[in-house]
């Protein structure tokens, strides 16, 4: 059956069942090695973490894009297309393309169906993404794990570095309800002898990583003990940092707002210097200042307008919650906040409220919104916080909201990556 149109490929992909009973990456393997194996053409940064990780692929790529280097990036969710997914030098996959790359994995798709080894959704995507940064010939390609790691259609690579920026509870369905068993799956992309580079973790992730890291003797890039940053007051819209590593200073800038973005760039440098050392090319330092400085990613605060300031921010679990609540309690404590916040069903929604709320120049409004997954219930809002506003379509919140806005305040809208996603695009159709 042939494939004719963009939206036939997408419904062939969204199709697929997202996730088997049994994690393994044997179905993943067998897709790949019916199509040549392409990703045993690719040279890969691996970059695993509760949160960050979109960030972190993005700085890695503006670092290596800085260089010359024609970079692929992977990454999920989207935020306003599909095919931002496989991107080569910020570039997405064109719908032709992705056609074409669909129509190739089809018959080996339908053929696996008929062994019993059918892949999943996010297995496919894999695969097309190998098979076009093959075909492309990128320099280099970022990969993001799609969940966890270990089990992650990803795993059948071997990176020239690895990183894992976070760990913090997330997908505790899969993953587990502990620290210590999700940094498990995280640390399940760490391979033999290859670096891997590791953000702020708590002690009992570090503890899980360093183990593995002894075991496989992979070299353990840890911040403060490794690697040096220091947070630098800056008082625009962005970071400022000082960074040491191997016997150099970088003093750096970011557009991107709150600490741990500090936290990503880092990461990010770390893993590129590490790459840099072990291909054997010499970075550009003021290169490096620039591409850290040019930095981006949707939906990570965000400014969609000035005025009125309206913010958008992807915090869709504790940990990311509590970042934000420190980067609103450290930058704009002086400013009336009013959030707009739609979390799913099967996140931390409670204590991710409680978090934000809790802050004295703050509004909470709790909405829903058509996710794709079950979203957390205005009767649940109201049965937990009967003392916050609520209302059932975010577009009527949103415009109430906006009507209420005054000057110098602040309208955020935050709780999901799925909801932020929304909000972009209705702010791109509007106008």
């Amino acid at each position: 059956m042939a494939i004719t149109t963009y939206e036939e490929a997408l419904a062939f992909i969204h199709g697929r069942t997202q996730f088997k009973k049994s994690p393994t990456l044997d179905r993943m393997r067998y897709l790949v090695e019916k199509l040549g194996n392409p990703q045993l053409q690719l040279k890969m940064i691996h970059v695993t973490g509760t949160n960050g990780k979109g960030s972190t692929t993005a700085y890695l790529r503006d670092l290596l894009m800085s260089q010359g280097f024609k970079v692929g990036t992977y990454t999920s969710p989207f935020i306003t297309r599909f095919n931002e997914r496989i991107s080569v030098n910020r570039q997405m996959i064109a719908d032709n393309d992705l056609v074409a790359l669909v129509n190739e994995v089809y018959p080996v798709v339908k053929e696996l169906d008929a062994e019993g080894m059918g892949p999943t959704e996010f297995e496919i995507i894999t695969a097309i993404m190998f098979t076009y940064f093959s075909r492309v010939k990128v320099d280099y390609a970022v990969i993001e794990v799609g969940l966890g790691g270990l089990n992650d259609s990803t795993n059948i690579i071997t990176p020239l570095v690895s990183v894992i920026t976070t760990v913090a509870l997330d997908h505790a369905r899969w993953l587990g309800d502990t620290v210590t068993k999700i940094a498990f799956h995280k640390a399940g992309i760490i391979k033999k002898q290859t670096p891997v580079v590791v953000g702020r973790l708590p002690k009992e992730a570090l503890d899980v990583v360093k183990q593995r890291a002894q075991k496989l003797q992979a070299p353990l890039y840890e911040p403060q003990s490794n690697y040096q940053v220091t947070n630098d007051n800056y008082h625009g819209w962005g970071e400022a940092f000082t960074y040491r590593f191997g016997g150099k200073t970088y003093r750096l800038q970011l557009q991107m707002l709150g600490s741990c973005q500090i936290d990503n760039a880092a990461c990010a440098l770390t893993a590129f210097l590490i790459l840099a050392h072990k291909e054997g090319f010499v970075p550009i330092g003021r290169e490096l200042k620039a591409a850290l400085g040019r930095t981006t990613w949707p939906g990570r605060f965000e400014k969609l307008t000035s005025e009125p300031l309206i913010v958008i921010d992807g915090a869709h679990n504790e940990a990311a919650s509590l970042e934000l609540k420190k980067l609103l309690q450290t930058r704009f404590a002086d400013m009336q906040v009013k959030i707009l916040m739609a979390v799913l069903a099967d996140k931390q929604a409670d204590k991710m409220i409680a978090n934000l709320a809790s802050l004295p120049n703050v509004e909470l409004t709790l909405t829903t919104f058509a996710g794709p997954r079950e979203v957390t219930s205005l009767k649940h809002y109201q049965a937990h916080f009967p003392d916050l506003r609520t209302e059932e379509n975010w577009q009527a919140a949103f415009l109430k909201i906006i009507k209420e806005l005054n000057g110098d305040d602040m309208l955020l809208i935050t709780g999901s990556l799925y909801f932020i996603s929304d909000v972009r695009n209705y702010f791109i159709e509007e106008g």
